[in-house]
């Protein structure tokens, strides 16, 4: 069960979107790239910090559950128009969990948080797919409740503003629901 709307994704993609011309990726040598590793590198950099966000979100209890997984997958599938693959997806969690590992969970965060805020709209839209994996299983549990209120600290995102997303996007999945979508 997908606790964002099509709708609400939608337009959280089309946000995205309009941000702008994307800057340039200089991948080195373009005869020693393989159209593989240069399609990781552009999804990296399109939605690397959201991933990352949500991955913090999935693994801030020490577990991963499918339900989290699924929404996370289903978000950036959605945000791509479905052009990101499954490999990717799952390059780019193998390489959050790797830096969580490595640099510890709280610099991962702030990291994450930096990057994210230099853009409002992808700052909200993080938010929203964190509290969005956070309530994957139906229950934001008092960690996951935490991050969420440590994220909209991090990203700047006010109170008011937070209950706002929040709010919108639980209106939106229960009409999405009440039309059968």
């Amino acid at each position: 069960m997908n606790w964002l709307s099509v709708s609400t994704l939608t337009r959280l993609r089309d946000q995205l979107r309009a941000r702008g011309q994307r800057p340039s990726i200089v991948l080195g040598n373009p005869g020693a790239v393989t159209a593989e590793a240069a399609e990781l590198v552009q999804c990296i950099s399109d939605y690397g910090a959201l991933c990352e966000a949500m991955y913090l979100m999935m693994s801030v209890d020490g577990q991963v559950a499918n339900e989290e997984r699924e929404v996370l997958k289903g978000a950036l599938r959605n945000l791509s128009f479905d052009e990101i693959r499954g490999v990717h997806i799952e390059a780019m969690l193998d390489a959050a969990s790797k830096r969580v590992a490595e640099q510890g969970r709280d610099k991962r965060l702030e990291a994450v948080m930096e990057e994210l805020r230099e853009d409002p709209t992808r700052a909200e839209v993080a938010f929203v797919l964190a509290a969005a994996i956070a309530f994957a299983d139906n229950v934001i549990h008092d960690a996951e409740n935490d991050l969420l209120n440590a994220m909209a600290d991090g990203l700047e995102i006010d109170e008011q503003r937070a209950n706002e997303l929040l709010d919108q996007a639980e209106s939106e999945m229960a009409s999405d629901r009440a039309s059968g979508a």
